[in-house]
């Protein structure tokens, strides 16, 4: 059993750490997406380069990364006991990858799509739904972070009513690390100077 979760650890971190918002600005001829904005790698900031098609794509191909690890791990060990759970790690694993990819000195993004790809793999309706309050909250407050923050916080919720313990337990895990990753957007949520959605900056 040791083997097979370090094989889904493996499986979920390699993928995750494939830093698509990187490696896509730089075929786009759009240079370092680490100069541009706050540094990140993620779709917000891919965003900021003016092109909204690469920041889809990168949107896309981060929550992908995440599913497809799912994918591949409950299909190599399924109809095992331990299927959901292997599969959750796995996933944990792919948050990790992209979070803290070894490519990149461990500076990655924040992780806020590819949980969506986790969640819509693992368990659609959570997805779904999360999805839903992201957008609801976006729309009512227009702080991205802080929408995202608000979906992460209700997840484990989420994750026990409709899958049990086990899920709980994972986004559990998963949603500290991206709190964890917004810290510096909490601080500014604070301090009144995080950007709203449509701002310049």
């Amino acid at each position: 059993m040791l083997l097979d979760f370090f094989i889904a650890a493996v499986i979920g971190y390699l993928l995750g750490s494939i830093p698509f918002g990187l490696l896509l600005t730089k075929l786009a001829g759009k240079g370092d997406i680490r100069d541009i904005g706050s540094g990140n790698i993620g779709a917000t900031n891919v965003l900021r380069t003016g092109n909204k098609w690469l920041a889809i794509a990168t949107l896309l191909l981060d929550a992908g990364k995440a599913a497809l690890a799912v994918f591949i791990i409950s299909t190599i060990f399924a109809n095992l006991g331990y299927t959901l759970r292997i599969s959750i790690f796995a996933g944990l694993f792919a948050l990790i990858g992209h979070l803290f990819p070894i490519w990149l000195k461990f500076k990655g993004g924040k992780g806020v799509a590819t949980y969506i790809g986790f969640l819509l793999a693992i368990n659609p309706i959570v997805g779904m739904i999360f999805c839903a309050m992201w957008l609801f909250f976006a729309y009512a407050l227009r702080f991205s972070s802080l929408a995202a923050l608000a979906a992460v916080a209700a997840t484990p919720y989420l994750s026990f009513m409709f899958s049990g313990l086990e899920l709980a337990i994972g986004t559990l895990i998963m949603s500290a690390l991206i709190f964890f990753k917004h810290i510096d957007n909490i601080k500014r949520l604070g301090a009144g100077t995080e950007p709203k959605i449509g701002d310049d900056k």
